[in-house]
């Protein structure tokens, strides 16, 4: 009995230590992804996939399901999302970088309007880089 007491504390102690190593990676990931994208990008977007094609890198990207400004007391679902939009971004490692982001829709279901973030809204609500607000400049125009 106490052998499997003390491979029990093992297995929970190596669990916590795989746990630890693991949000830690994640925390470097995301550090390095930030410092890749657009300031301020993935704030609201998630990337989904990165396929490299010859000398160009295509990210594909989805907006998060964080309720608009204005929309936090409504009751709101998601709807999926937008036609994609291409933008081409700074060169990665001497590969072009086309993002492919896709802006998310939801319905409130109260009145059954369709809505999308007001990007205007998040530009003047916030503190973004100008390097953020240019990006968003070249999806919404």
């Amino acid at each position: 009995m106490g052998s499997s007491i003390i491979l029990g504390g093992i297995e929970k102690i190596l669990s916590l230590v795989f746990l630890k190593t693991r949000e830690h990676l994640e925390a470097a990931e995301r550090k390095l992804l930030s410092l890749l994208m657009p300031e301020g990008l993935l704030e609201y977007f998630q990337i989904l996939e990165v396929d490299q094609v010859e000398d160009q890198l295509h990210i594909y990207l989805d907006e998060l399901n964080i309720t608009p400004a204005g929309y936090e007391n409504s009751n709101l679902e998601s709807k999926g999302f937008m036609p994609s939009t291409e933008i081409s971004d700074f060169p990665i490692r001497g590969q072009k970088v086309t993002l492919h982001i896709r802006r998310r829709r939801w319905t409130v279901l109260d009145t059954g309007e369709i809505i999308t973030r007001d990007w205007n809204l998040v530009r003047e609500g916030t503190r973004m880089t100008t390097e953020f607000g240019l990006f968003l400049k070249k999806i919404f125009g």
